[in-house]
């Protein structure tokens, strides 16, 4: 009898001893499917969107800004003294995977409405081992109306641009990203395409405490046959770099690339800065408001 009583009470001790072990390691599987802390510092690498969306309910202010090109040297300054170009805008957190955001630009007086929205995330025990955002704008065009040549009509001063960005954390210190695209515009000069292919590689190195290096490498892909009168005015890739240092509300970039404008498909189709004095210094500064 006493031998029974033992064996039950061992036996009760085993059962809820392995019960607590699965209940553990149920809880560090649910653990390990969390999302891994952030990329990115910022919704922005250089000119374009990281992975990065804002948390719900969460406000950003963000400011653009991009000097003249190198191309007269120290005439200009190095460009400091030619004319710039600046965005400001703000995105918001709907949820913690869907932001929305508006801004305006000073060079082609565009309006933007942008938005970007998580569809996967890379988790702790890599069952994920990427993250996927979907990120998209539509911009009007709000310059003279003498600017769009003849036979105007409002539809021709839209534009829109989508991409895909894929980005994986290797570690605390590296994180990386490639982002092909898509960018329209519903009117153009007849020296340009409406349409074209885009992508988008780069990455983030931390290298002390909240100092980041970053870099990214644009190139635009035509999809239509280039016509001869055309090929002077393909677009060049960009290839940009920043300091960032970054902060629990501020995140403040330094740059140094090749793209002037500041909007996606702006830069995508248009630009034509080399890497002789195509050069531009700019910055970006991010405000989070929680």
């Amino acid at each position: 009898m006493k031998i029974n009583k033992v064996l039950t009470k061992n036996l009760v001790i085993i059962t809820l001893m392995a019960a607590n072990m699965f209940n553990t390691v149920a809880q560090e599987e649910e653990k390990d499917k969390r999302p891994v802390p952030e990329p990115f510092a910022s919704t922005m690498l250089i000119d374009n969107q990281t992975s990065v969306i804002p948390n719900a309910k969460g406000l950003q202010f963000v400011i653009h800004h991009r000097f003249g090109t190198f191309e007269n040297g120290l005439n200009d300054l190095i460009g400091i003294y030619a004319p710039s170009n600046i965005r400001m805008g703000f995105n918001y957190g709907i949820t913690d995977r869907l932001m929305v955001g508006i801004g305006t630009e000073k060079n082609n007086k565009a309006q933007e409405l942008h938005w970007k929205y998580n569809i996967a995330s890379q988790t702790r025990s890599n069952s994920m081992p990427v993250t996927i955002t979907y990120y998209g704008n539509g911009v009007i065009d709000a310059s003279d109306e003498s600017d769009f040549g003849t036979n105007f009509k409002s539809i021709h001063r839209l534009s829109y641009f989508n991409q895909l960005i894929v980005s994986r954390k290797f570690s605390e210190k590296l994180s990386l990203l490639i982002a092909p695209g898509f960018l329209h515009f519903n009117a153009v000069d007849s020296v340009y395409q409406n349409q074209k292919l885009t992508l988008t590689v780069g990455g983030k190195f931390n290298i002390y405490n909240n100092i980041n290096l970053l870099c990214e490498y644009d190139k635009s892909f035509a999809i239509e046959e280039v016509k001869d009168y055309e090929e002077d005015y393909l677009p060049e890739g960009n290839l940009g770099f920043a300091a960032e240092i970054a902060t629990g509300t501020h995140t403040f970039q330094i740059v140094l690339a090749q793209y002037r404008e500041i909007i996606n498909q702006y830069n995508f189709a248009y630009n034509t800065n080399d890497l002789k004095d195509g050069w531009v210094l700019g910055f970006n500064l991010t405000v989070r408001f929680y």
